[in-house]
């Protein structure tokens, strides 16, 4: 048997374009998928902060140091810039590897810094 548990999130990003051009996803800077570990191609859960909307898509890699959160396709439909949003990424694990995992959380402050990185507890 397998559970889908948090592997890691990233908390309080704010989203700084939406490109609703685009073929679809969400646009993270390298530097906060590599904290969040964060895969190409990977399946994400979208919270938006400011009104409550929630939906999945998938991650593709934003330049490395620019800071940017966008959500292109219908997704950007979903969040306005400034809005604040958490990105959930989900693992399917075993019972034993759910027992000794610890998410990720990355902290985020204004522009989109890294204020924090720790394992979830509790």
């Amino acid at each position: 048997m397998t559970f889908d548990m948090l592997y890691s999130k990233i908390h309080r990003a704010t989203v700084s374009d939406a490109n609703l051009n685009y073929v679809g996803s969400i646009t993270i800077d390298k530097d906060l998928m590599d904290a969040a570990k964060l895969r190409f191609g990977q399946k994400v859960e979208i919270v938006n902060i400011n009104n409550g909307e929630r939906f999945s898509t998938y991650v593709i890699e934003g330049t490395r140091g620019k800071k940017d959160i966008c959500l292109n396709g219908a997704a950007a439909r979903k969040a306005e810039i400034g809005d604040k949003i958490i990105v959930i990424a989900y693992a399917s694990m075993s019972e034993i590897e759910a027992n000794g995992f610890k998410p990720s959380v990355v902290l985020i402050g204004e522009k989109n810094n890294i204020v924090e990185i720790r394992d979830f507890v509790g």
